[in-house]
């Protein structure tokens, strides 16, 4: 009975452990300008709202408050990179916190994709 029980901890642990690290940017999304100011519209074509997101009700209490933005972060360039951008604009960030949680538990980026030349 107690090789099953430290077998279903470490089928539980694992997952819980790879959630609190960051979410990865793609190695060709890394080129993504995140910018706090719309572009210029002369010289970047909108394509599409954009957003990324890190943390969870079970994973965000026990991701710290650094790899839930760098996550959400790095899931906008993704997103941006994937509708053929170059530049995300951030038009609202929010972090959030679950009930009896100590800090932030979720971490949202809002923003527009361009394709700046």
């Amino acid at each position: 009975m107690k090789k099953y029980e430290i077998f279903g901890a470490i089928i539980v642990c694992i997952p819980l452990l790879n959630g609190c690290s960051a979410i990865p940017a793609k190695p060709e999304a890394k080129s993504v300008y995140i910018v706090t100011e719309e572009p210029n519209l002369d010289r970047c074509k909108f394509l599409g709202e954009v957003s990324g997101s890190q943390g969870n009700w079970l994973t965000g209490g026990y991701t710290s408050d650094q790899n839930l933005m760098t996550g959400a972060r790095n899931e906008l360039r993704n997103a941006t990179y994937n509708l053929g951008g170059n530049t995300a604009y951030i038009q609202n960030v929010n972090n959030s916190g679950m009930y009896n949680s100590p800090g932030t538990s979720i971490s949202t980026i809002i923003g527009n994709a361009y394709d700046c030349k």
